[in-house]
């Protein structure tokens, strides 16, 4: 297995993914409590430390095979203020720090689509030009979780970077646009977990993929599934997107189901298994963060086949 370290980890997808892909975490850090139980409960192999970035001993980790992480959003998101790098969440330049120390032979960085927009073309030259000062070559690219076997939308930026002697290996995953399940196929089995009579009748009704899957942030009042664009989209599936329930619907239940919180971490690819540490606020808040582990496995796939100077 390769070497990595992941850097806001999270409720761990892209590490998941990763780790699926062929990369053993040496490392994994996000400073927020919850996520951090959640990646103990399910992998403690992985060192998962609770701290902010600025206490990692970078020489410990010299010419790791992989620096990966979901670097904060919010500067970027076009659901915010977009304040880019005046963003005192802004994190790229404490990463770049971290990349100059470490020296790994490859780095992938997850973001929101808005950081490929036009306003922030200065900000994406400039940290690729700091990367490539270090050796590395890099491309931004945005993947839709959908071609991926994920049944949702969920447009991310990837920013993948090689040292030279690797990069011309690299290609990115081949997309399938059909390859994912839709909402009913994908929750199915969820769904009818108490014995809903009405389960099979809402899969058919529920027979494309989710939206984009909403509501991790902090400032977010409670676990709902995003703004009323999305709730009418929900809705349009046969899923009341206003809250997230406890349990599946019982037997006898009539009306339009609510997700719970695995059901939602179906939707962005997590396997059966993974668990969610915290109440259901809490937990909603990790799967909504997260970064769908499919689409991390498919790069990392790539990534490994590179370092390993294999085409696929």
């Amino acid at each position: 297995m390769f070497s990595s370290v992941e850097v806001c980890a999270g409720a761990g997808g892209q590490a998941l993914g990763l780790e699926q892909a062929g990369f053993r975490h040496r490392l994994a850090v996000d400073n927020d409590e919850s996520a951090i139980a959640t990646l103990r409960l399910n992998r403690p192999s992985w060192n998962p430390v609770c701290a902010s970035l600025d206490v990692i001993q970078p020489k410990k980790f010299q010419g790791i095979d992989l620096f990966a992480g979901g670097l904060p959003c919010p500067p970027f998101s076009k659901a915010g203020k977009q304040l880019g790098h005046q963003d005192e969440r802004n994190l790229f330049p404490v990463a770049e720090a971290l990349i100059s120390d470490m020296n790994p032979k490859s780095i992938m960085i997850e973001n929101v689509r808005g950081i490929l927009d036009p306003r922030f073309v200065d900000f994406r030259a400039g940290f690729s030009t700091a990367l490539e000062k270090m050796g590395y070559l890099v491309q931004w690219q945005q993947l839709t979780a959908s071609h991926y076997g994920v049944p949702q939308l969920r447009p991310r930026v990837i920013l993948v970077a090689l040292k030279r002697a690797y990069f011309e290996y690299f290609r990115w995953p081949t997309p399938g646009p059909d390859s994912a399940p839709t909402v009913g196929q994908a929750l199915m089995m969820l769904m009818s977990e108490r014995g809903w009579k009405g389960a099979n009748k809402w899969s058919k009704t529920a027979n494309r993929i989710a939206p984009t899957l909403v509501g991790g942030s902090k400032k977010h009042g409670g676990p709902d599934l995003g703004p009323t664009r999305a709730k009418r989209e929900w809705a349009e599936l046969g899923v009341n997107a206003h809250t997230l329930a406890e349990e599946p619907p019982e037997k006898n239940f009539e009306g339009m189901p609510r997700l719970t919180v695995q059901m939602a971490a179906r939707i962005q690819g997590f396997p059966e298994g993974w668990k969610f540490s915290g109440r259901k606020t809490n937990a909603y808040r990790q799967v909504g963060n997260a970064f769908p582990p499919p689409v991390a496995r498919a790069v990392g796939e790539q990534i490994r086949l590179a370092l390993r100077k294999e085409f696929r």
